[in-house]
């Protein structure tokens, strides 16, 4: 894949799979980016080299810094934001369904649709330069698909401080104090040394053992399949907004 269009990298060694995606705009998440990865998850669940998922961003920054604006600005109709934010979807649902356990590794910030991604995985690892934010509210739009996933990780009260007071990061510390993270560490070597102690563990457990915890742990999601292609509507609709349009422009004329 031409790394300046991004991409998303399988490997399977000893029972790991390992998927990695990098998009040089903060490893944002363009719509080619959200279907390759729901497709590699989906096919890592089933992929008998591997009994456990590592889910981990490249480089040394950001882990993902959300939806790609400049998709998010090419939308023009209903039908082509659903589908844009059906992506979302898509890959939240594939974490979901997957049987096998997936640990999260992030080594950076992550804001919007990189906080549903943090949210979908099993276990997450995480650095203290790993601070959170849910910026939708503040374009127009609203964490409306990554929602549940982030609700179900750190309750409604937590869920709404982030979605309300979407200018405003989080620490990883408050991160890892709410559950959105198992672990935290100071530095990207001491994560990525707890998570290959995890997944080498887990490599040697019983796969369907891990089957049936997954299970339990996503009980009462089933019904996901439905509702998060329904919010992806809603965000398909606002995205269209004068609001938000005017909002991404002022955005980027600020990073420029």
């Amino acid at each position: 894949m031409i790394q300046s269009e991004g991409y998303v990298n399988f490997v399977a060694e000893h029972g790991i799979g390992t998927i990695e995606f990098y998009h040089p705009a903060g490893n944002s998440l363009p719509a080619s980016i959200l279907s390759r990865l729901a497709k590699t998850i989906n096919d890592a669940g089933t992929d008998d080299r591997v009994t456990v998922i590592v889910l981990r961003s490249a480089g040394e920054k950001a882990f993902c810094a959300g939806a790609s604006f400049e998709e998010l600005m090419a939308v023009e109709n209903e039908e082509g934001g659903k589908q844009f934010f059906n992506g979302f979807a898509q890959v939240i649902n594939a974490m979901r369904k997957c049987h096998k356990i997936i640990i999260g590794r992030v080594q950076g910030k992550a804001v919007g649709g990189g906080v549903g991604l943090v949210s979908a995985t099993d276990y997450t690892i995480a650095s203290e330069e790993a601070s959170v934010k849910l910026s939708e509210l503040a374009i127009g739009i609203g964490p409306f698909v990554v929602g549940p996933a982030v609700e179900r990780k750190v309750g409604v009260s937590c869920f709404a401080q982030l979605a309300i007071d979407a200018t405003e990061w989080r620490s990883a510390e408050w991160a890892k104090r709410h559950g959105l993270y198992s672990e935290l560490h100071k530095t990207t070597g001491e994560v990525d040394d707890s998570v290959k102690r995890l997944a080498d563990r887990l490599a040697q457990s019983s796969p369907e053992a891990m089957a049936h915890l997954k299970k339990v742990l996503w009980q009462g999601t089933e019904h996901w399949d439905t509702l998060l292609p329904e919010r992806a509507a809603i965000s398909g609709q606002l995205v269209l907004s004068d609001f938000t349009r005017n909002a991404i422009n002022k955005f980027k004329a600020k990073k420029n």
